[in-house]
């Protein structure tokens, strides 16, 4: 796993030290080194590497990695150059077209939203290949949940978009910062999408509440490769 290096370090420090790290960590270099496992090691922790605690702008959390060869990177919903756009990205796409009008792009590569300030973190950072789910209860949600409650406490205007139950259950370790916005939908995955994750317009609300507060909004436009 590569370090950490940026302000998060400050940030995420004292988990380190903790029990179910040590533990967390020793799991994790094993399942490594006998299955095939997702993102790659270098790229677990790409969502903090791209995204620096004092530029964080908009949180997205996801589940866990996509499990099939060459998808998962590190940054949730987002794939590698190349790679089919999964359909909950997809989903995606289509409402920032209808909310607004935004070009649906032909690949789904996310790092231009990561570095303008979009946190993209799975609940859980990595994952067996095509075995869902297999890292769940390992211990990253002690960690993604350190990374989420510290940002609930920041200062600055963050917004977080809570998509699906187990995102919207996450929002207990938010508080009452008044600071913050927090936008709640079903997951934008097509056995939940039609139920009130289209016409959320979350996209936009996000961009006015951020230059309302003197922030430059986020170009949701993802660029054709």
């Amino acid at each position: 796993m590569s370090a950490i290096e940026n302000d998060w370090l400050d940030v995420i420090k004292p988990e380190f030290k903790k029990p179910y790290y040590k533990d967390l960590f020793e799991k994790v270099k094993e399942e490594y080194h006998n299955y095939e496992v997702f993102p790659p090691s270098e790229e677990i922790f790409n969502a903090f590497h791209l995204t620096p605690y004092s530029k964080v702008k908009v949180v997205i959390i996801g589940q866990d990695p996509y499990f099939h060869i060459g998808q998962a990177h590190g940054l949730c919903f987002s794939v590698k150059p190349g790679v089919k756009t999964p359909p909950s990205l997809v989903n995606i796409y289509k409402e920032l077209n209808s909310d607004l009008g935004l070009k649906i792009p032909n690949n789904g590569y996310l790092v231009k939203w990561a570095e303008q300030g979009v946190f993209m973190l799975n609940a859980v950072l990595t994952v067996r290949a095509l075995n869902p789910n297999s890292h769940q209860g390992m211990g990253w949600e002690n960690f993604t949940d350190a990374a989420i409650e510290a940002l609930g406490k920041s200062d600055r205007p963050i917004v977080f978009m809570l998509w699906g139950n187990s995102a919207r259950a996450k929002k207990k370790l938010l508080g009452d910062n008044p600071n913050h916005l927090i936008l709640e939908a079903p997951h934008p995955s097509p056995l939940s999408a039609y139920h009130g994750f289209f016409g959320c317009k979350h996209f936009s609300k996000a961009n006015s509440f951020l230059e309302k507060h003197g922030e430059n909004g986020i170009d949701w436009q993802i660029d054709d490769i």
